[in-house]
């Protein structure tokens, strides 16, 4: 019988291989080449071969995974040995002196980080908590409240343009009073917050009552409605041009060098990821914060509960705004330079592929999702071209072996035992 499955399995494999084959043969053999006005054609017959290989080794590899995966999860997980290494992991961790001692030790890492590693990478590294506060803030929409958010770059460009355009109208007067333009940056942090949790509001008054795909599309549509209002309003937001010369922030009157100006940024930016940590937290402990949960499990039974599904979806959508804000002043401040190029739908697939990548609700998730999605292009520019094909590849693989994340949220667990209630 196991024989037979197996010659079974190899047929399918061979038909997949053939099919790989045939569906690729017009990009990896076939090359055009035009020079002096014609076209000439060369066959590529090696790489036949090497297609059809990789094509079986990698079906036949895929089967046996899914097997694995069926497997896994029919058993017991923490009778595994991945599963005994993370409950000892976690017991290690329990203990208070180990998780202080791990705790001083990321510490000291992300403080000694631009010094150890220079400009470049903390450029890097800016970008990269960009997105972790642009995915913890999505996370509070999709991952508590479980709507489904396409435009979420629209909120960010918000944050940005606030402070692009508070420098382009109100920098001359800050320049004609002999005032630091870079006090701009520090009233737009707020400002720009509170803008993007108004247009947060004013997205979610006409979808209060869509869900899934349609709220998507939704979204998605305001996002590009309000990239290309940005595009087409040359006279007030200049356009495709955009906003150039923006002010770095004001540190005490001095004129910083563009390394030392990068790690005075690094350092805002990580106080800002954990201020809004410690906010998404406390939300996820509150009460607005369960209400959330109980709405992204079950609507109408989170009605009949008593809870106003108007006001919950409303704060949903102004907090994860507001933290959009505030990430794409940051963004203006490093780039000095904002366009709506810069605020696409790619921002928001990126986005939302880190919080669920990372594991969706999951703080630490979310946190590893957004610096993946960002860090690992960042250090293989060489394989650039093929992005899209890996985005679309790891976003295959996670959902169908790690469909909680690559961190799930560990929820709170009560247990009640009959001998206290004796007592």
């Amino acid at each position: 019988m196991a024989h037979k499955k197996l010659i079974s399995e190899l047929l399918d494999t061979l038909r997949v291989t053939l099919w790989f084959v045939a569906l690729l043969f017009p990009l990896t053999v076939m090359k055009v080449s035009v020079s002096g006005g014609s076209a000439a054609v060369t066959f590529r017959w090696a790489a036949v071969p090497i297609v059809a290989a990789a094509s079986f080794a990698l079906s036949f590899i895929w089967r046996r995974a899914l097997e694995w995966n069926d497997l896994r999860s029919s058993k017991d997980s923490s009778a595994s040995p991945l599963g005994k290494l993370s409950s000892r992991v976690k017991g290690a961790f329990a203990k208070p002196a180990a998780r202080n001692l791990s705790l001083a030790a990321v510490l000291v890492a992300v403080i000694a980080y631009p010094w150890a590693l220079g400009m470049y990478h903390t450029n890097i590294m800016i970008t990269a908590l960009i997105y972790v506060i642009l995915a913890l803030g999505l996370n509070i929409v999709v991952g508590l409240g479980g709507l489904l958010n396409l435009g979420y770059a629209a909120f960010f460009a918000v944050g940005a343009y606030t402070y692009g355009l508070l420098w382009k109208y109100a920098g001359p007067l800050f320049q004609a009073a002999n005032i630091h333009t870079g006090w701009l940056f520090w009233i737009a942090l707020p400002l720009a917050g509170i803008l993007a949790a108004l247009f947060g509001i004013l997205l979610s008054l006409p979808v209060l009552r869509l869900r899934g795909d349609y709220l998507a599309i939704i979204t998605l549509a305001f996002g590009e409605i309000l990239r290309m209002f940005l595009q087409n309003s040359g006279n007030l937001t200049g356009g495709a041009s955009g906003i150039s010369l923006i002010p770095r922030p004001w540190f005490f009157g001095l004129k910083l060098h563009p390394a030392d100006a990068a790690t005075y940024i690094y350092y805002i930016v990580l106080l800002l990821v954990v201020l809004t940590i410690f906010v998404v937290r406390r939300i996820e402990d509150s009460r607005v914060g369960r209400a959330l949960e109980a709405m992204r499990e079950d609507e109408i039974a989170c009605e009949a509960m008593g809870i106003d599904l108007v006001r919950n979806k409303l704060i949903t959508f102004a907090l994860g705004a507001f933290w959009a804000g505030i990430a794409g002043v940051v963004l203006a401040a490093q780039t000095t330079f904002i366009n709506p190029d810069s605020f696409t739908l790619w921002e928001s697939i990126i986005i939302l592929m880190a919080v669920v990548i990372g594991g969706t609700g999951s703080i630490p998730g979310v946190i590893a999702g957004a610096l993946l999605l960002k860090l690992l292009p960042e250090y293989f520019r060489a394989l650039a071209q093929y992005r899209m094909l890996i985005y679309g590849v790891a976003m295959i693989v996670i959902i169908i072996f790690k469909p909680d994340g690559l961190i799930p949220r560990s929820r709170k667990k009560y247990t009640f035992s009959a001998g206290e209630a004796e007592k």
